[in-house]
């Protein structure tokens, strides 16, 4: 009986961590998918992307009900017990990151790059690097490994310091192109988002350190953010 317990517990976490990566795999997926559809001004593979947050917020239904479930009839203790809330959060956190990229696909329609706007080029640089955030602190969840996971928070200055490069550069764009006003203000919004991202890679990297050894993971070291309205 004991030995059924184990392995049906094993399979309950087993399943939570498939969903948790199905979730995050989705969201990377939407980031990238955006920066292309705002790359090429493709409106309907924006819709596609906005569309397809219903499948990221389904899933995160499932991990609540999972989880729950396991807390319940399971009983999990310590450890366990740990990841198990560590899973609940990181779906609510990896549900937000989906809504960043269905935010980007949003403003697709407003950004035409016919006149070439030299900024938009570097919006998909940073979004690559906070999707590899998210991938990596998503790896270090399956794997319960905290040395990964301290490695995410590491990776999150850069992503910073990329936003507060994209603000300057757009800044100054609109002083020297006052017709692209708009265009650039919604291009702000798109790096804020991003570097949102960032931070809700962290943010989970702080969960799976918790969860892998029971203690907190200390201070770390972020960059100096420009804070836009709406964020």
């Amino acid at each position: 009986m004991m030995e059924h317990t184990v392995k049906a517990f094993d399979d309950d976490i087993g399943e939570l961590r498939g969903l948790i990566a199905h979730m995050g795999g989705l969201a990377e997926s939407a980031i990238e998918a955006s920066m292309v559809a705002l790359r090429r001004h493709d409106l309907e593979a924006a819709q596609r992307i906005i569309d397809g947050d219903k499948e990221i917020d389904a899933l995160e239904t499932e991990v609540e009900k999972l989880a729950i479930r396991l807390i319940a009839l399971r009983a999990p203790m310590a450890d366990d017990l740990r990841e198990v809330v560590a899973a609940l959060k990181i779906a609510g956190v990896v549900e937000r990151i989906g809504d960043y990229a269905k935010n980007i696909a949003r403003r697709v329609p407003a950004i035409d790059d016919r006149g070439h706007i030299e900024p938009l080029s570097l919006l998909p640089a940073m979004a690559s690097m906070a999707t590899d955030m998210v991938h990596d602190v998503l790896d270090a969840f399956a794997a319960r490994d905290p040395e990964k996971a301290v490695h995410v928070c590491e990776q999150d200055r850069a992503v910073d310091d990329f936003y507060n490069s994209i603000f300057r550069t757009l800044v100054t764009f609109m002083m020297e192109n006052p017709k692209s006003i708009s265009q650039a203000a919604h291009m702000l919004f798109i790096a804020k988002n991003l570097e949102r991202v960032g931070d809700h890679a962290t943010n989970v990297a702080e969960m799976v350190y918790y969860a892998a050894t029971g203690e907190y993971m200390g201070e770390r070291e972020t960059g100096d953010t420009v804070p836009i309205m709406g964020n």
